[in-house]
């Protein structure tokens, strides 16, 4: 059996195909590859591990409708046609749960960087700005006490909650399309509408998937409605945010400060005027970019993978 990888997965993950008797072929340059030649790759290929944003819309699925499985290095499935592939009998596997710590511990640190402009007093050091102390230089804010509101509250979002009641004494609020009463038990999370979410966070952290229902949810209107000192920090997707919106947003101080690890587009340009400001922090979409929780991504692939190979059910299938 033979299988492509469009990226780089953990070398657990490669060590376990191997032992399977998986032949492997995997993208070595440093671009993302083209739909044209993520087709031609697949062509002799019996499984497919998508690594990065590739498009695995009904185009690709017709052309490699020979493929027993494919296997999604994320949680995430936006990018797929996922009724194509049911229609093509096609499993999808993804990597849900194992990456909600180490996604959240991104939202926290984006958060904590943003409150004290971090990543621009950092800057400033390179650039040789730093000249003597300064007792009142570009003032951060601090965060306990405050309102963490959460857009998504799922297995990340709640871990994100927790991390910010412990450090910061900070009371939750929340919207979903519904309740988590797990969460309101717990936590003593509080569920509010959207309008409400907007007005009364303090932060506003991102958590949800990108649906139609999401898709550029937070606009130039939205970020009207939130507080002038508050935090915008999106880990889940950048189609989430209107980029051009938020950096308005930033500029005319409509909010305090932002916080993503996630653009739209992917890769973020180096002249992309949000890198420069001093109350944003941007990292290049390292939220599951920890050595364990790779691992155990690719773990997962792998028996995604394997049991696709077989023509069992995925262990980890996207519905």
């Amino acid at each position: 059996m033979k299988v492509f990888i469009s990226g780089n997965i953990a070398p657990v993950g490669l060590k376990e195909l191997e032992e399977n008797n998986i032949s492997i072929t995997q993208w070595k340059e440093n671009r993302q590859i083209t739909p044209e030649e993520l087709i031609k790759a697949c062509q002799d290929k019996d499984a497919f591990i998508s690594v990065g944003p590739n498009k695995i819309n009904a185009e690709f699925l017709k052309a490699c409708s020979h493929l027993k499985v494919i296997a999604l290095h994320s949680v995430g499935y936006d990018n797929v046609d996922v009724a194509a592939a049911k229609e093509l009998n096609i499993p999808i596997g993804n990597t849900p749960g194992v990456l909600s710590g180490a996604t959240a511990d991104t939202a926290f640190l984006l958060m904590l960087a943003v409150s004290r402009k971090a990543f621009y007093s950092h800057k400033k050091i390179i650039k040789g700005e730093w000249k003597k102390y300064e007792p009142a230089p570009e003032l951060g804010i601090e965060l306990n006490g405050k309102t963490l509101g959460i857009f998504g509250l799922g297995k990340i979002g709640l871990e994100m909650a927790k991390k910010c009641i412990g450090a910061y004494n900070m009371s939750v609020i929340y919207h979903n399309r519904s309740r988590n009463e797990e969460a309101e038990k717990a936590l003593g999370a509080k569920y509010v509408s959207f309008e409400e979410l907007l007005v009364q966070s303090d932060v506003l952290s991102v958590h949800t998937a990108l649906t139609p229902e999401t898709k550029n949810k937070f606009t130039l209107g939205v970020f009207k409605q939130m507080k002038t000192n508050s935090i915008f920090i999106n880990t889940a997707r950048g189609g989430i945010h209107n980029e051009k919106d938020l950096t308005k947003a930033l500029e005319e101080k409509i909010i305090w400060g932002a916080g993503l690890d996630v653009t739209n587009p992917e890769p973020m340009d180096k002249e992309n005027p949000l890198l420069s400001m001093e109350n944003v922090a941007v990292l290049p979409h390292i939220g599951s970019a920890t050595e364990e929780t790779r691992a155990a991504m690719a773990q997962i692939i792998i028996k995604n993978i394997v049991a696709g190979l077989k023509g069992e059910k995925l262990p980890f299938e996207v519905k």
